[in-house]
């Protein structure tokens, strides 16, 4: 959130040199840099990931030059690369990923017992409580791995109502986006609806064994008060961000024409 913070302010405040090299792209990542070296000395690849998408994110959208930010995708991509293969953990993550079956007892232990939940629930599931994977079978399943717990205690219908509602949250997000009565609320919008996007997309994958194993939680859903305290807190600036654009005089008629799809407070 703090990084979406500052990119969004300084996106806004030199909003007139999205074409210069220093403000709109080596100044911005200098700073995100920073954080993300800091993170990455924790061993924390998943959220480093993360910041580093929605820094993008908020670049595309401020109007970085698109050369630009190609370079920054390759740089970025290859620095997870290397990092990712000079660590034997992550590559051995990587490797049950390919071949599962070979890892089903070590690195590819969570996503094999993660698709034996999603096989246990079915369609309707085996109801509320009554799922077998916690009972230590599947690690973290409170945490990153609760989404397959929805899948085999409530079934499959119910685990696709949470992603629509994920997807319910994104659309309105970009509506306030939209929306927004300035530069800075409409960047800092996209960034925190990128981080929610961007996490929930993550961890579906991965429970679903779409991609790698990465520890990421699923916004407001996983156990842990910090991740959820910090989603609660973004969707409350993106509310109080639609109530300064539906209260300002210059934008009433405006808001008056919004579809039905924009949220009402």
């Amino acid at each position: 959130i703090a990084a979406v913070f500052f990119l969004a302010w300084w996106f806004a405040r030199f909003e007139g040199r999205t074409r210069n090299l220093i403000f709109s792209f080596v100044l911005p990542l200098v700073a995100t840099g920073l954080l993300v070296s800091l993170i990455i000395t924790e061993v924390d690849l998943g959220t480093s990931a993360l910041i580093g998408a929605t820094t993008f994110v908020m670049m595309f959208v401020a109007g970085t030059n698109a050369i630009l930010l190609g370079v920054f995708s390759a740089s970025a991509l290859g620095g997870f690369i290397f990092t990712a293969t000079c660590m034997p953990e992550r590559m051995s993550r990587l490797l049950a990923f390919l071949h599962p079956e070979n890892y089903k007892q070590d690195a590819g232990l969570q996503q094999m017992q993660a698709l034996i939940a999603w096989g246990s629930g079915g369609m309707e599931g085996l109801g509320l409580g009554n799922g077998r994977q916690k009972m230590l079978y599947l690690p973290y399943a409170h945490t990153d791995f609760i989404f397959p717990m929805i899948g085999e205690e409530l079934g499959l219908r119910v685990s696709l109502l949470v992603v629509f509602l994920f997807i319910v949250i994104i659309v309105c997000g970009m509506m306030i986006a939209l929306h927004a009565k300035d530069r800075f609320g409409m960047l800092l919008s996209c960034g925190i609806v990128s981080l929610l996007a961007l996490q929930a997309a993550v961890n579906i994958g991965v429970t679903t064994s779409l991609l790698p194993n990465k520890g990421l939680p699923l916004p407001f859903i996983s156990y842990g008060g910090s991740n959820l305290a910090a989603c609660l807190f973004g969707v409350g600036i993106l509310l109080n961000i639609y109530r300064q654009a539906k209260l300002e005089p210059g934008n009433k008629k405006r808001i008056t024409m919004q579809t039905r799809m924009t949220p009402r407070i």
